[in-house]
C-alpha cells in the first residue's frame, strides 16, 4: 500500500483558550457548575496544556454551550459530511487520480451517528461511482486512523480495489457534555473539531515522494476500557477521561512499537520521522519519557496540538501532514494511534526523498 495523497479540512472559526473560557464563565452553565470546577476549567485554559485554540463548528462560541440531544445530532449532520468531503477533495486533489478512481471509500467517525452512515454522503459530494465499495467504522475512538488504513491495506492486498480513500472525521462540538466530574471537564476544553484524508493504492505514483506501508501490529486491552470511553447519558455522548491515560498510552504505543520494529529488525534509533495522536501535553510527555526521544522528535504532533487541540482520530492526518509540509528526511517512519478501548495501533512506512 502507497500514500498518494493527504489532505485535511476543519472549521472556519479559530477559538484560542482565553475566548473559551469567557464564554463558559459567561454561559449558563458556569453557575450550574460547583466552584472546583471552575477551577479545574481555569487551570487547564490558563495554564500551558500545549492547546492555544481549536476550531470549532459554531458561528459563535456561545453556542458551544448548546447542549441538548437535538441541537447536537443536528450541529454533526450539519457539519461532519462537510468536512469529510473536503479533507477528501485536498487529498484527491493532491495525487493524478480522478473521482472516478476511486474503489472504496472508508470512514471513521465517533462523535456523531447517521443511518446511512457518512460514507454515502461522502460518495454523493464528491460524486464518486455508485458501486464504490462503502464502509463506516465507528466506536474506535481517537485510535481509529490506524484500523481504518489497515481496512484499506487488506482491501487493496486482496485485489478488490486499486485505490481506497481512507476518511476520519470528528465534530467533538456536537459531542458536547458538562457536569462536575474533572475528566469531563478537562476533555471538554481539549478537542476540535475536523477531518483528514489519505488516497491509498496499490502501486506508488510516478514522481515525487513514495511511502509505502510496510507493516502493523495493533493492542487491544478491553480491561482498560473504563480508562478512556463514551458512554450515553441523558440522549448524549458523556466521554469519559481518567488520569490513567498518559501512562496507558505511553505503555501501550512502545510495546506496539517494539512488536513491529523486532519483526523489521529495526530500532527506535532507526525512525526519522515521527507521526503520533497527540491525546493532550500530558501524553506527548508520557511518550518522550517511555520512548527515550526528546520533545523536537514529536514536533509535528506538538505542533498541530497546539494549533488545533485534540481532533481524535482525524489528528493522525494533521501530523502527517505536517511531515510532508516540512519534508521531514527519508527512511522510516512510524505512525501512531491510540485511544478508546484501551486500544493502541502502529504502523512502519518506508519513505523516499
Amino acid at each position: 500500500m502507497f500514500f498518494r495523497g493527504i489532505g485535511t479540512a476543519t472549521p472556519s472559526t479559530r477559538y484560542t483558550k482565553a475566548e473559551c473560557l469567557e464564554a463558559f464563565e459567561r454561559s449558563d452553565w458556569y453557575a450550574r457548575l460547583d466552584g472546583r470546577s471552575h477551577w479545574v476549567a481555569r487551570t487547564v485554559l490558563q495554564h500551558d496544556n500545549g492547546i492555544e485554540a481549536r476550531r470549532l463548528a459554531v458561528d459563535s462560541i456561545s453556542d458551544v454551550f448548546r447542549i441538548d440531544p437535538n441541537t447536537l445530532i443536528q450541529r454533526f449532520l450539519a457539519h461532519a459530511p462537510a468536512l469529510a468531503a473536503k479533507a477528501a477533495g485536498h487529498a484527491l486533489a493532491k495525487c493524478s487520480l480522478a473521482e472516478r478512481d476511486i474503489g472504496a471509500v472508508i470512514v471513521s467517525t465517533c462523535t456523531g451517528y447517521l443511518c446511512p452512515g457518512l460514507s454515502g454522503y461522502v460518495v454523493e459530494r464528491l460524486g464518486l461511482r455508485a458501486d464504490v465499495h462503502a464502509y463506516d467504522l465507528v466506536g474506535q475512538g481517537c485510535a481509529a486512523a490506524l484500523p481504518n488504513l489497515q481496512l484499506a491495506r487488506a482491501l487493496l492486498v486482496s485485489g478488490e480495489c486499486e485505490h481506497v480513500l481512507s476518511v476520519c472525521v470528528e465534530v467533538s462540538s456536537a459531542a458536547m457534555y458538562l457536569d462536575n466530574e474533572p475528566g469531563v471537564l478537562i476533555s471538554a476544553c481539549l478537542f476540535g473539531d475536523g477531518a483528514g484524508a489519505a488516497i491509498l493504492s496499490r502501486d506508488p505514483a510516478a514522481g515525487g515522494r513514495i511511502i509505502e506501508w510496510i507493516d502493523s501490529t495493533s493492542l487491544i486491552d478491553p480491561s482498560k476500557r473504563q480508562a478512556l470511553m463514551f458512554e450515553q447519558r441523558d440522549g448524549m455522548l458523556r466521554n469519559i477521561l481518567t488520569r490513567a491515560v498518559p501512562g496507558l498510552a505511553a505503555t501501550y504505543a512502545r510495546r506496539v512499537l517494539d512488536s513491529v520494529l523486532d519483526r523489521a529488525g529495526l530500532h527506535v534509533a532507526d525512525i526519522s520521522a515521527w507521526i503520533m495522536h497527540a491525546g493532550g501535553r500530558d501524553v506527548l510527555l508520557a511518550l518522550e519519557r517511555e520512548f527515550g526521544l526528546e520533545a523536537r522528535d514529536f514536533r509535528y504532533s506538538a505542533a498541530m496540538l497546539r494549533e488545533y487541540g485534540n481532533l481524535s482520530s482525524a489528528f493522525i492526518y494533521f501530523a502527517f501532514e505536517a511531515a510532508l509540509a516540512d519534508e521531514a528526511p527519508p527512511g522510516w517512519w512510524w505512525i501512531s494511534s491510540f485511544g478508546a478501548g484501551f486500544s493502541c495501533h502502529g504502523a512502519l512506512l518506508q519513505v523516499s526523498k
